[in-house]
C-alpha cells in the first residue's frame, strides 16, 4: 500500500510544473525537516520545476531552513503538497485549498481524511521520516541529496526527542543512518537543536522548580501572560520546556498550559504510558497517543484536563 502510495506521489510530482509545500502552524523541527526536505529532493531531480515552502519563519529553526513568497494566482495551476498536519485548520496558510491537486503526507492519526492523494503511515517516527523513506524507495527517481539529508535528520531527531521516544523504530535508525551519509554535521545538528537562549534556560528553570506533581504521577504548569512576560519569553519559547516534567522520576502523564494573547491557553500535553490524544480530542485538540495539542478556554478548563490525566493515571495503574 505505501509503495503504490509513493508512486501516485511521483507521479503528480512528475506531472505538474509548480508545486507549493505546507506544513502546519508554530513548526516545528519536523514540520520544518519534511517541507524542506521534500522542497530539496524535488529542485534537484526537477530543476525545471518551481518549487516553493511557505508559512511563517520560527526564528529558533531557521537554521533548517527558510520559507518562499508565493504570489496568489501561483496556486491556480499548482499541486499542493501539505506535510506533517493531520488537520486542515492547523495547515499554515490557508491558500493550500485553491490548488490544482492536493496531496497530504503525514504519520499523525488519520482524523481528518483530505487530499485527492493521503499518505499517512503512522507508524512513522515523523514525517520527515516518511519523505526519507519515499526517496529511497524511489532511488534514482527521487534521489537524496545533502540538503534534504540534513533537513530531514533534523526533523527525525526532533520528533524522536534525539531518538528517546517509542516511536523510533528499527528503520527510523536506519533511515538516519542513510541520511548520516550526507555531507552535513549530524552532531552540530544535534547541537543547534540543544542550544537555548538565556531566557528559554532561565524559563526552563523556573518549569522544574515550579511544576506541580501529584501522588498519581501526573505533572503540571501554568505558564501565564505575566510569567513569559518576566523571563521575556513568547508562546514559541515554551517548545524547549515541553520534555522538562517528564525528566522527573515518578512523572508519567504532563501537561504545560501556555496563556495565549486571547486569554485562553494552548495545552502541550505529554505521556511515558498513558494514552492522552482522547483527552486531547475532548479539549479542541488532537495528536499522537503519548504526545499531543489542545486548547483550554480557561482556568475550568484546565482543571478539568488535570481531573481526566489523574482518572487516566487511576485506570493506567491498573493494568
Amino acid at each position: 500500500m505505501l509503495n503504490e502510495l509513493y508512486e501516485s506521489i511521483y507521479q503528480a510530482i512528475k506531472e505538474n510544473q509548480t508545486i507549493i509545500i505546507h506544513r502546519h502552524v508554530r513548526p516545528d523541527p519536523d514540520a520544518l525537516g519534511s517541507q524542506l526536505g521534500l522542497a530539496h529532493l524535488i529542485r534537484q531531480q526537477f530543476p525545471e520545476k518551481t518549487v516553493y515552502a511557505v508559512g511563517e519563519e520560527e526564528d529558533s529553526l531557521m537554521f533548517i531552513g527558510k520559507m518562499d513568497q508565493v504570489e496568489t494566482d501561483q496556486y491556480t495551476d499548482a499541486l499542493v503538497i501539505v506535510t506533517d498536519t493531520a488537520n486542515r485548520p492547523r495547515i499554515d496558510d490557508k491558500r493550500f485549498s485553491t490548488g490544482r491537486a492536493l496531496i497530504k503526507i503525514d504519520h499523525h492519526p488519520d482524523e481528518d481524511h483530505y487530499g485527492d492523494i493521503s499518505l499517512v503511515n503512522t507508524q512513522a517516527s515523523s514525517c520527515s521520516e516518511i519523505i526519507a523513506d519515499l526517496s529511497l524507495y524511489l532511488a534514482e527517481r527521487l534521489p537524496l541529496n545533502t540538503e534534504a539529508a540534513r533537513a530531514l535528520y533534523a526533523g527525525i531527531v526532533g520528533d524522536t526527542g534525539r531518538f528517546l521516544y517509542a516511536a523510533t523504530s528499527p528503520r527510523t535508525m536506519q533511515i538516519a543512518a542513510e541520511l548520516m551519509t550526507f555531507d552535513f554535521s549530524a552532531s552540530e545538528i544535534g547541537q543547534l537543536m540543544n542550544t537555548n537562549s538565556k531566557k528559554v534556560a532561565n524559563l526552563s528553570g523556573f518549569v522544574l522548580q515550579n511544576v506541580e506533581i501529584s501522588d498519581l504521577g501526573v505533572g503540571y504548569i501554568i505558564l501565564s501572560r505575566d510569567i513569559l512576560e518576566k523571563f521575556d519569553a513568547t508562546d514559541s519559547d515554551t517548545a524547549p520546556v515541553v520534555s522538562l516534567p517528564g525528566t522527573i522520576e515518578g512523572v508519567m502523564c504532563w501537561a504545560i498550559f501556555v496563556e495565549q494573547e486571547y486569554g485562553g491557553y494552548r495545552c502541550r500535553l505529554r505521556s511515558k504510558g498513558p494514552i492522552i490524544n482522547e483527552v486531547a480530542k475532548r479539549h479542541d485538540g488532537g495528536g499522537h497517543p503519548l504526545a499531543s495539542g489542545a486548547n483550554a478556554k480557561d482556568l475550568a478548563e484546565i482543571n478539568q484536563i488535570i481531573d481526566e490525566f489523574e482518572e487516566l493515571m487511576v485506570e493506567w495503574s491498573k493494568q
